[in-house]
């Protein structure tokens, strides 16, 4: 499956004590471009709440690798490793823009869930479609 890449500005109020980037912040950077990447595919809120499904992060491995501080613009790629049943499996990798060394490296565990009753149920089809027949790489910036 194809990557998405984005491009996120730093803010100095997400920093931590030593002045980097908090860690529990990365998280929000994770959710935000696997938002963008629905988004970008024609997947919104509007398209969810008819599903009357979302997904929802249930688990999250992420590996610190280097620093960012206030003012880095970061590129966060992310692509989905696999979709099935209820769940996605979707890898990130985070650098600063125009460079090659990686910040973060992730893996997150979506599930997809009816938000009537919060419990899990199948990916609908039209969403699998959506998803899994992308053809080229994205890219979006901020």
């Amino acid at each position: 499956m194809q990557p998405f890449k984005t491009l996120l500005r730093v803010r100095h109020y997400e920093m931590d004590a030593l002045g980097h980037v908090n860690n529990a912040v990365y998280q929000n950077y994770l959710e935000q471009a696997a938002i963008e990447h629905s988004e970008y595919l024609g997947v919104n809120f509007d398209f969810y709440r008819e599903l009357g499904g979302v997904f929802v992060m249930r688990r999250v491995e992420i590996e610190y690798l280097r620093p960012s501080v206030a003012g880095d613009t970061l590129e966060v790629t992310t692509w989905l490793k696999q979709m099935r049943g209820t769940r996605a499996f979707r890898c990130y990798e985070i650098r600063k823009q125009n460079q090659d060394d990686l910040l973060v490296t992730a893996e997150a565990l979506w599930v997809w869930v009816d938000t009537k009753t919060m419990r899990p149920r199948p990916i609908p089809n039209v969403m699998l479609d959506k998803f899994l027949n992308i053809q080229t790489s994205t890219t979006r910036g901020n």
